[in-house]
């Protein structure tokens, strides 16, 4: 069964392309590439996924797999990444196997890494050196999204890069925007998270107090979910919370390396966060309990 849900496709001219790394969210955006009718060559660590990749995209446009990110990039006009963190990000892109190394002069290097945004710069800076342009394009929208091909994507880095990406990133995107130079992709990432272990830590005290308070809190999240409390997360996870189900893709230990990466930079630009780091710690203590691949709806476990 294919890894995607059906959707439309943009009529984008077909483009050569690159996709590095087949997790949870780089399968499917990959697979939505092919489905667009580009020709794709992947690349992943381990290979036998790449194997199954291609496998499950047969009927699509010639799509290959590489044994090493820079064969992976030979010829293509964009190379997309989504891998685990910064260290990652570097060994698929530098050195005499990266994915820069095979890039031809002009082609652009597309990254989906919540990576920092020192790395992005960083590897900017070198795709430049070398002719090459980056963007840096974490995603918003978990598994679900990516399945679907409607991920919220943040970019960093030049208007023309972007604008080249743009049409084709839409085959799995429902937004893709520039918020500015280079690393301002990973920053608005970060604001994002931010954003989310704040709404996820009221949202699982809600849960708990109406469960010790005796109420059927699937009827109370029906009826406070049409007023101002109303959330993307409490739509989408306050119910499975109640029903204690934490298997939803954005694992725990992925959330505590983006609020790790949170920390870091508002030590450097004195940004004050208190509630992110409780948070942070919170989800340390999920991870104490066993949860580290439990989605970060798990919190509630924390409290009931």
């Amino acid at each position: 069964m294919s890894s995607t849900n059906p959707r439309s496709y943009d009529s984008t001219p077909a483009r050569k392309i690159a996709f590095l790394g087949l997790g949870v969210m780089g399968y499917p955006m990959a697979g939505h590439l092919a489905l667009a009718g580009h020709e794709v060559t992947v690349y992943n660590r381990t290979t036998s996924k790449s194997i199954a990749w291609c496998a499950e995209y047969a009927s699509a446009k010639a799509p290959k797999h590489a044994n090493t990110p820079r064969e992976a990039a030979q010829g293509a006009d964009l190379v997309f990444c989504c891998v685990g963190n910064d260290d990652d990000l570097r060994s698929v892109t530098l050195g005499a196997d990266g994915a820069f190394a095979g890039m031809q002069p002009g082609a652009v290097f597309v990254d989906h890494t919540t990576a920092s945004a020192e790395v992005a710069r960083e590897l900017h800076a070198a795709a430049r050196a070398l002719g090459l342009h980056f963007v840096d394009a974490p995603v918003s929208g978990g598994q679900a999204g990516a399945q679907n091909g409607q991920l919220t994507v943040m970019c960093g880095g030049d208007q023309a890069a972007f604008d080249a990406a743009r049409p084709v990133a839409m085959a799995f995107s429902r937004a893709f925007t520039l918020l500015g130079s280079s690393g301002s992709g990973q920053l608005a990432k970060m604001v994002n998270q931010i954003c989310i272990a704040g709404l996820v830590q009221g949202l699982s005290e809600a849960v708990a107090f109406g469960k010790n308070a005796g109420l059927d809190m699937k009827q109370v999240l029906d009826v406070i979910g049409k007023g101002a409390a109303q959330s993307w997360q409490l739509d989408n996870r306050g119910k499975t919370m109640v029903d204690d189900q934490f298997d939803f893709g954005f694992a725990v230990d992925w959330m505590r390396k983006d609020l790790g990466l949170v920390l870091d930079e508002a030590r450097r630009n004195g940004s004050r966060v208190p509630v992110t780091a409780l948070v942070d710690q919170f989800y340390a203590d999920v991870q104490k309990m066993g949860g580290n691949r439990w989605d970060t709806s798990s919190l509630v476990k924390r409290l009931t």
